[in-house]
């Protein structure tokens, strides 16, 4: 049985265990503050100006996306891609679970994926950002995700949210370019609901081209590599690589598709262009 003495050292025993507990408590809280603050604000990426890029204007008409550097508006890359891409697995998607369904998950998706590119740039560019919607709160750890693993690699950047163009093809804006591994590389980030397979996504590594072939062709550079990084809201992260033979060969699907494009234009306007008089005499 514990007689006063024992009770006394048994309580000043279980107030110390309480006090060393609280202080453990508070810094684990304030170490996930410290983390979450280096994700978000910290200083950013070492920018290099290497390259002085320049802007266009950017118009929205009816879904599709054009780009003007001052010679006239160009398509954008992801309308040159989304028009000639194969849509049968999209429309059996929408079928099968609903077309007012389908439009919930892709706006969902779209909303998520512009504040995860928005935290992600303000950490490459050092700017505090923060969203504390039920958008904001899904993606943040999604950027956080590919701040931690994705940009590992990445010794500087050159630009973020790049305008690019090719002359007289098309134009568009690039995510990051950077030294990546020792390679100048273009970079892009995708959020997925679902982990994706490297042969869903060659329209991505299409896109990682052209964006190559611009930056290449207008400031005279050498990428080597083109890099996406996907992360899910479940916070599993991928990444899928190409350079070399493999970005050659892209380059040239790519092509491909910008003629594929080129070729339905001008069916479109050959469509839609009204017959003059004379036609009708011959």
């Amino acid at each position: 049985m514990m007689n006063d003495k024992d009770v006394k050292e048994y309580h000043k025993m279980i107030d110390k265990l309480n006090k060393q507990q609280k202080e453990l408590d508070a810094s684990y809280k304030q170490s996930l503050a410290n983390k979450q603050e280096r994700m978000t604000n910290v200083k950013g990426l070492k920018k290099s100006n290497k390259y002085r890029y320049m802007s266009g204007q950017r118009y929205e008409h009816h879904g599709s996306r054009t780009y003007d550097f001052g010679a006239g508006k160009l398509p954008s890359v992801t309308t040159i891609l989304g028009l000639t891409k194969d849509q049968s697995f999209i429309k059996e998607w929408q079928k099968k679970v609903g077309h007012e369904k389908a439009e919930q998950i892709k706006n969902h998706s779209s909303k998520r994926g512009t504040s995860m590119h928005k935290f992600l740039e303000s950490y490459v560019t050092g700017v505090g950002y923060d969203d504390l919607s039920p958008i904001g709160t899904e993606a943040k750890p999604m950027s956080q995700k590919i701040i931690e693993v994705g940009f590992a690699p990445v010794e500087e950047y050159y630009g973020s949210e790049v305008m690019l163009h090719y002359p007289g093809l098309y134009a568009g804006s690039t995510d990051l370019v950077c030294l990546h591994n020792g390679k100048e590389t273009i970079v892009d980030f995708k959020q997925s609901n679902r982990p994706k397979k490297e042969e869903w996504i060659e329209d991505y590594y299409m896109q990682i081209a052209m964006y190559a072939m611009a930056h290449d062709y207008v400031y005279g550079s050498q990428i080597k590599q083109g890099v996406i990084m996907v992360c899910t809201p479940d916070l599993y992260y991928q990444e899928f690589k190409t350079e070399g033979a493999s970005l050659r060969a892209w380059k040239h699907k790519a092509l491909k598709r910008i003629d594929m494009y080129n070729e339905l234009m001008h069916d479109e306007k050959e469509r839609t262009t009204p017959m003059k008089a004379e036609e009708f005499e011959n």
